[in-house]
């Protein structure tokens, strides 16, 4: 599980970052990749790093401001003339049906596959065998949604050592047992697959916010999370200011991630206001108050470990 930052500004577009997008890369456990919001250029930005448009399956868009949506029409008409044959959902607030459909009908963009969109509200939004969706209001200027991503808990390792001393050959038993199981063996003996596998892995949790003011939503939704990505906007100073436009500080962003018990905390979403090196300042201002801390930048990419853990 890797997470890709295709643009980490905010509002518009600046020489050193793009506007929202984030890439949740799961190719080694799906073999796809969800994006989180994708404002203008994000197909641009796309093209400097390994992901592939027709591994995009899912979308979720967070809230309906230009800086996260303006990119949409474009990578969606660009998938289809790439050879994207599969089908793409696109999750987002009341309103993200209309845009879409206008913006392809208007400009006559006919896509080779088959969209589906879904306007959003609070609650799971989608869960197969592998991962959970669930999706929060937060409190912004317009409706604007978190993200709580939940991987299922993996199935333990099979006790090998233990079915070979039972006599169990090496082979589609194995598999059998691993799936759980219950076979009977040539000898009568019936063995449950349960009874035969380690300890389960507990799966990841990330959870990607939209623009939001320091909200109990946002902790709710980042509970023990590996990964929080939190907008942070202003500096901490700028309290007011970032009230006024329905923001986050860095220490705002810091605070939610100490009560909610993540692990890791990156902040994202940042004001053109601040340059390359204001960035060391900002991220010391949310290690102030919780140590685990990253501050994205464009292309910054960075690995969710199994067991917890993360790694660039």
């Amino acid at each position: 599980m890797e997470i890709t930052f295709l643009g980490t500004g905010a509002g518009l577009p600046a020489k050193e970052r793009n506007v929202s997008a984030i890439a949740l890369q799961l190719v080694e456990e799906i073999g796809a990749v969800w994006l989180f919001d994708c404002g203008e250029a994000t197909q641009h930005q796309i093209l400097h790093t390994s992901i592939r448009p027709r591994k995009i399956e899912k979308i979720f868009i967070t809230h309906l401001h230009g800086d996260h949506i303006f990119g949409l029409p474009g990578l969606l008409g660009s998938r289809s003339f790439q050879g994207g044959e599969t089908s793409v959902t696109v999750y987002g607030p009341k309103g993200i049906k209309d845009y879409i459909e206008i913006c392809l009908k208007i400009s006559k963009t006919h896509l080779k596959y088959p969209l589906k969109i879904v306007e959003i509200e609070e609650g799971i939004l989608f869960e197969d065998r592998y991962f959970r969706v669930e999706a929060g209001l937060l409190d912004h200027g317009l409706p604007s949604y978190g993200y709580r991503i939940t991987e299922k808990d993996l199935p333990g390792a099979l006790l090998v050592d233990n079915l070979i001393e039972l006599g169990v050959t090496p082979g589609p038993v194995f598999k059998k047992l691993k799936l759980g199981e219950t076979i009977t063996l040539e000898n009568g003996i019936t063995l449950n697959g349960k009874d035969y596998l380690g300890p389960s892995q507990p799966g990841r949790i990330v959870t990607i916010l939209g623009d939001t003011r320091y909200c109990q939503k946002s902790i709710e939704l980042a509970k023990n999370a590996d990964m929080l990505i939190h907008e942070a906007t202003f500096a901490s100073h700028e309290g007011k200011l970032a009230h006024d436009y329905f923001h986050s500080t860095t220490t705002q962003a810091a605070e939610v991630a100490k009560i909610a018990n993540a692990k890791k905390l990156v902040l994202n979403h940042i004001s053109a206001r601040y340059q390359r090196e204001d960035s060391v300042q900002l991220e010391k201002e949310a290690k102030e108050i919780f140590q685990t801390v990253d501050i994205a930048y464009d292309f910054y990419t960075t690995r969710i470990e199994r067991k917890g853990g993360s790694s660039e």
